[in-house]
């Protein structure tokens, strides 16, 4: 493993920034990132494991601390998690296992890396927290994970779909119960398709191109007419 990297402060001779590969890293039980001791430290309970594979560190916490674990890694001055990379989902073909929501975090000042994960039993109620109010770029890639997977992210100002149109209702296509062809048969996503408005895909600024708003499902009409700039 390489040196820890220090940041530098005024009078200390210049950190060496040469790119290093770590050799030799173990399949499991290398050294962990020591954000993961502070999280034990500081959150307790809500630190329910921590697993060390290819000298990344995963951290699986309490999902109902979620944001308040990602306020204090960013806000806190020994770690600094300023960027958030991924929000994603894991779903595993073995029906017993859980489904896994999943944070990539950077500490840039300090270059670690960090997975946070909150694991959810099959059959439970798919949400968390959002962290869009501590990290703005969860904006898009919680509303991809609500539009793939169908984790709700509660707190979200504009939870809609990102990649499929707001009317779909096939379902969530990364989820391992989605047929391979869709729910629908090829001749039904054909109407679907040709009788859906393609202007009501846009947020409100956008549509003056078209009268589509009243187009638009009632929770999407409400959520943009809110007021708040998000989304688009």
């Amino acid at each position: 493993m390489s040196a820890p990297f220090r940041p530098y402060t005024a009078g200390s001779a210049a950190p060496d920034r040469t790119p290093a590969t770590p050799q030799g890293v173990p399949h499991r039980g290398g050294d962990a990132n020591p954000t993961a001791a502070a999280l034990q430290a500081h959150f307790g309970a809500a630190v329910h494991r921590i697993d060390v594979v290819w000298g990344e560190t995963t951290v699986v916490v309490d999902g109902a601390r979620l944001a308040e674990i990602v306020r204090w890694l960013r806000d806190e001055p020994s770690q600094r998690y300023e960027y958030l990379s991924d929000v994603t989902a894991v779903e595993f073909r073995d029906r017993g296992l859980p489904l896994e929501v999943v944070w990539h975090l950077r500490s840039i000042a300090y270059r670690r890396f960090l997975r946070l994960k909150v694991l959810f039993a099959p059959g439970a109620t798919l949400e968390v927290p959002s962290v869009y109010h501590i990290h703005r770029g969860a904006d898009w890639l919680e509303r991809e994970c609500f539009d793939m997977f169908g984790v709700r992210f509660v707190g979200h100002p504009d939870l809609r779909r990102l990649l499929m149109w707001e009317q779909y209702r096939e379902g969530y296509p990364l989820r391992k119960d989605f047929p391979l062809r869709g729910r629908f048969s090829r001749s039904e996503q054909l109407r679907q398709a040709l009788a859906a408005n393609p202007e009501a895909r846009y947020s409100k600024e956008e549509l003056s191109i078209a009268d589509a708003f009243e187009d638009l499902p009632l929770d999407m009409r409400q959520r943009l007419g809110g007021g708040e700039a998000v989304g688009e």
